[in-house]
């Protein structure tokens, strides 16, 4: 056994790179480069790291099979952090397979939970749950529990569960401690402290009221129609109408909500819906046929009556609650992935959106204008943070919440 690799690699297991590097930084074999990869990665120098890790790879044996798995899933971790998520997603299930073969636990419980991460920087919610869900806990150390725990907090959050939020982050909390690495519990308080933020907004008689994700799911609870606008949804307990690709048809809907019990003038709803100021009999013949969809899609809880002036919304049962984003401008979706402190390049966003490169460079532009967010780098090497947000959480904007309640 070589004794100072071991030692670097304790060192890095323990939260000290700079203790590792002190081992290896002179040696130039395979073992030596991967753990000052992983050492260059853990204090934040992504790009050195990559390069490394790489050299690690190509260097092992074809017979190395292990170790060439290992920095494949090192590389992964780099990827993420970098927030390339362009990075090839099928090395991961090969990798899994090789760590299953060689009986290695440990680091396939750590593969499966840069799978799951993965997922949740693209949204795919229901994916990352599932795949967490299949996490062994046998086979996963202190150090993973608590990061499959924070991810946990995280498919919480974006379902709008502040309950079972909790019970994750005190599971979070409690693996932290175990595993003695500072840096794990302050991730974890950090976690701690975004829950207490307001998530929300609820609006009633032109007044925005801040929520924190607990309230709002008390209010999603409660017997009421809910007109969610963090999801851009309609729903009432376990019945929801998802309108997040309806924009017009959202927009009338949380129009008439605001103005309940009362109506909603013809005027107001097509200067909301359709940005015109000065309506015309086209205006008011469109307005007619998107209220018809609209009473469509909301059948199973509401109806919109006409009345002398406009339109009504008259719900099944309960009355109307408004929920808010706790921002609201075009690239609040944007300002929410860069509110994780990381640099985020234009494509890594558009992918996680699921929208064009050129929507993201448009709200990138308005977020800069607005003092939001700034550049880093030029050319390829491009990339986009925000300033400090504080005051409130951006959870509930984040992509894939679900609206099933």
């Amino acid at each position: 056994m070589d004794l100072t690799i071991a030692a670097a690699g304790r060192a890095l297991r323990a939260g000290d790179p700079l203790g590792a590097l002190q081992r290896v930084a002179l040696r130039g074999d395979p073992a030596a480069l991967a753990l000052r990869g992983i050492a260059m990665a853990q204090i934040g120098e992504l790009g050195r790291a990559r390069e490394l890790l790489r050299r690690a790879r190509r260097a092992f044996g074809p017979r190395e099979t292990l170790a060439r798995a290992r920095c494949i899933a090192a590389e992964a971790e780099v990827a993420l952090a970098a927030r390339d998520l362009a990075w090839p997603s099928r090395a991961l299930p090969a990798v899994l397979r090789i760590f299953a073969l060689h009986g290695d636990r440990e680091n396939a419980a750590h593969a499966r939970l840069l799978q799951v991460r993965r997922l949740l920087l693209l949204g795919r919610v229901d994916e990352a749950e599932e795949a967490l869900a299949a996490l062994d806990p046998r086979a996963a150390s202190a150090r993973e529990a608590a990061g499959a725990a924070l991810m946990a907090v995280e498919i919480a959050v974006r379902r709008g569960r502040a309950s079972a939020a909790d019970r994750a982050l005190a599971l979070a909390r409690e693996a932290a401690d175990l595993s003695g690495l500072g840096a794990l519990r302050a991730e974890v308080e950090q976690a701690g402290r975004a829950l207490a933020l307001p998530a929300a907004r609820l609006v009633a008689a032109g007044q925005a009221r801040p929520l924190t994700l607990a309230e709002v799911e008390a209010v999603v609870a409660s017997p009421d129609l809910v007109v969610d606008g963090c999801r851009r949804a309609a729903r009432r307990g376990s019945c929801a109408v998802g309108l997040a690709r309806r924009p017009v048809l959202f927009d009338l809907l949380r129009t008439l909500a605001e103005a309940w019990p009362g109506e909603a003038r013809r005027e107001v709803l097509i200067e909301g819906a359709f940005g015109a100021r000065r309506p015309n009999g086209s205006h008011r013949a469109r307005l007619r046929v998107e209220i018809g969809r609209l009473r469509r899609e909301l059948k199973p809880l509401a109806t919109v009556r006409a009345t002398s002036g406009g339109f009504a919304l008259a719900p099944h049962q309960g009355g109307v609650r408004v929920l808010a984003p706790p921002i609201e401008s075009p690239g609040a979706a944007v300002l929410s992935l860069l509110a994780d402190g990381e640099a985020w390049s234009t494509s890594a966003l558009a992918l996680a959106l699921g929208s064009s490169q050129r929507t993201v460079q448009r709200a990138l532009v308005s977020l800069e204008e607005a003092g939001q967010g700034r550049a880093v780098g030029l050319g390829r090497s491009r990339r986009w943070v925000c300033t400090p947000i504080a005051g409130f959480a951006t959870s509930l904007l984040l992509p894939g919440g679900d609206v099933s309640g």
